[in-house]
């Protein structure tokens, strides 16, 4: 039986024709690989670009044309040489339909799409001259389908699954990442980022035995680097772990990047490209013991709404009825503290008046208090989290704890006390590791 792996490499690791040398070293090995692709760095960019600005379009075939040469020289001659011209007269085609029809929705699409088109023939190209069975494929060819019209969310997999082509899926296929078939038969896009979920869906769909993310970065850092702390990556986190911290300020993943892994127990690993050691990566897969604080995740610019219910006995069906009208206008809430009579509920400042129409409509006069921070405490126990209760609670920090739950739990705190406070932490989770023994030993 194959072992066969799904490679995604994204924009950052296609920045000039060195890193497809790189690609090929990767891709060459015993196993079978199916690769996937986002366009070259800055090509998306650029498509949006010139969709907006005909007078910046005028030039943009022959730029983008000379610019993929210089990454596969002789792709204009070779076995897909008519692919790549099909793709850029498409190219053509939709900025002309652009020009005549701004919001047509399709013709954008198929615009956007042509960066990965052309990317996956400029790595397949390289793949051949290396000697591997490569070959390009759009995503919509073999039958990967998206949930919505246009824009979506995620790759449908039960559709996914019915109408893919598996018998395209031989030797190393090259895979276009990010787009698919909406389901009214037009191309879809996934948002900005969407292409590692592509993978991880495909991988879902082929049941490969692992996925690879290649990046530009050592792994998920313990805490965002934008921060300013000096983190470690963080080894291993289980499905849930890795979704929570992607939904709080972690740029690595893509939120929808995890669900398609979990039926299946498929790992998923995230590489830097030119760290041949395999040193400090992450691997996400299925929970296993939390013995350990493994990371931090955060979301500045936050505002909690405290609020009493007028009625004990109805405090459940009240706080219900106004979660359901937060959705209903789109309103996303980041954490809840609930007790018998008094609530109190975060969402991010840029969402302040919309939800306060919401209370006010409700008949609700909530408690504001705005900038404040919230923080997510990845991979701890309940004894871990009264740790650190008192850690933060000795240092001062006042702290509204909200969700708390087997991997995770979200605490809310003064905004500009947040740096402070993630310094704390990190210090916290070195000390975990130099001791290589669980915090609450230590305590």
């Amino acid at each position: 039986m194959s072992y066969r792996v799904v490679h995604k490499f994204g924009g950052s690791c296609l920045r000039d024709s060195a890193d497809l040398d790189r690609i090929a070293e990767v891709i060459q090995g015993d196993h079978q690989s199916i690769v996937i692709v986002s366009a070259l760095w800055g090509t998306t960019d650029r498509l949006y670009r010139a969709a907006k600005e005909p007078r910046y379009a005028s030039r943009l075939v022959h730029d983008l044309s000379a610019q993929h040469l210089r990454f596969a020289p002789g792709l204009d001659k070779s076995t897909n040489a008519h692919l790549f011209s099909l793709v850029l007269h498409s190219i053509k085609d939709s900025l002309r339909e652009l020009a005549q029809r701004p919001e047509d929705k399709a013709a954008l699409n198929r615009l956007l799409a042509s960066g990965e088109r052309l990317s996956a023939l400029v790595v397949a190209h390289r793949l051949q001259q290396k000697g591997i069975d490569a070959y390009p494929l759009g995503a919509e060819d073999i039958g990967i389908t998206l949930d919505g019209n246009y824009s979506a969310t995620h790759v449908d997999l039960q559709a996914s699954s019915t109408k893919l082509n598996r018998d395209t899926l031989k030797g190393t296929p090259v895979i276009t990442g990010w787009f698919g078939e909406g389901h009214n038969g037009e191309l879809a896009v996934l948002s900005r980022g969407g292409s590692d979920h592509s993978a991880t869906a495909i991988a879902h769909l082929v049941k490969a035995d692992e996925v690879i993310l290649w990046k530009d970065v050592d792994g998920i850092f313990s805490i965002n680097p934008r921060w300013g702390v000096r983190s470690k990556t963080i080894p291993y986190l289980g499905y849930q772990e890795a979704i929570e911290l992607s939904l709080m300020d972690t740029p690595i993943l893509h939120p929808s990047t995890i669900e398609p892994l979990i039926e299946f127990g498929i790992p998923l690993h995230v590489k830097h490209l030119y760290h041949e050691d395999n040193s400090g990566f992450t691997t996400i897969g299925p929970q296993k013991q939390n013995l350990f604080l493994k990371g931090i995740g955060c979301l500045p610019n936050v505002m909690s709404l405290g609020f009493s219910h007028n009625h004990v006995d109805a405090h459940q069906r009240h706080l219900v009825e106004l979660l359901g009208k937060l959705a209903k206008e789109g309103i996303n809430w980041w954490g809840l503290e609930s007790r018998m009579g008094d609530s109190r509920l975060i969402v991010s400042q840029h969402d302040m008046h919309r939800a306060k129409e919401v209370f006010t409509k409700s008949n609700i006069s909530p408690d504001i208090h705005q900038h404040l921070g919230l923080i997510s405490l990845i991979g701890c126990d309940e004894k871990m989290f009264e740790t650190i209760d008192t850690l933060l609670e000795d240092a001062n920090f006042e702290l509204t704890w909200l969700n708390k739950t087997s991997h995770s739990a979200r605490v809310a705190l003064d905004g500009e006390e947040l740096p402070l406070a993630l310094e704390l932490l990190n210090r916290i989770m070195v000390r975990q590791v130099e001791s290589s023994q669980p915090m609450i030993e230590q305590s």
